[in-house]
């Protein structure tokens, strides 16, 4: 009986959100950038767990590049875009504020990538008690909340999102399509 509510109110709020007129599919991740990171020469020249230094001018391991810490957070984003998820991980272990719930989050994402659901919920947990707010955290724990089957947990963590004001975002959309398809975002 319990599976049976739990459906029914899934299937009626998945079924109410395209008369929201939410947007549909071809977005990517990154919080709100609805747009996919474009390659640079990180992943067009650089192989292995290596990132394009500019200031040397070539490609260097990512402890040793001049990178900032947000310039080495968006190349493990591009990284993990192009499936490259070890090399993504080397270059998020390069980034001095580990505490960041953004890298956090990308720790998270990266491990459930690789199938580590349970440590992947774990960095999700870290950087949600980071910052209560981060809803792609949220999004990409709810997807693996999906993906495990769990999907009362995939859609309360949904229903945190909107109610932290994340009504039409990258993370409430792609969450949702995942609830409904049973199909999870590759980036």
């Amino acid at each position: 009986m319990r599976n049976f509510t739990l459906t029914a109110t899934l299937s009626a709020t998945l079924l109410a959100l395209p008369l929201l007129g939410l947007p549909g599919p071809g977005f990517a991740a990154g919080g709100d950038d609805w747009n996919p990171p474009k390659p640079t020469d990180t992943t067009k020249t650089c192989r292995g767990k290596r990132v394009w230094d500019a200031e040397k001018g070539r490609c260097v391991r990512p402890k040793q590049s001049s990178l900032n810490q947000d310039e080495l957070f968006d190349a493990a984003r591009e990284l993990a875009y192009a499936g490259r998820i070890k090399d993504a991980q080397a270059v998020l272990a390069a980034i001095p504020d580990q505490a960041d719930d953004r890298v956090l989050t990308y720790w998270g994402f990266t491990q459930r990538k690789l199938g580590n659901l349970p440590l992947a919920n774990a960095f999700y947990e870290q950087a949600i008690a980071q910052n209560p707010d981060n809803l792609l955290a949220r999004s990409y724990m709810g997807q693996g909340f999906v993906e495990e089957g769990q999907f009362g947990l995939a859609l309360a963590q949904w229903q945190q999102i909107r109610a932290r004001g994340g009504a039409g975002t990258w993370p409430e959309t792609s969450l949702r399509q995942a609830l409904e398809t049973g199909a999870t975002s590759s980036y």
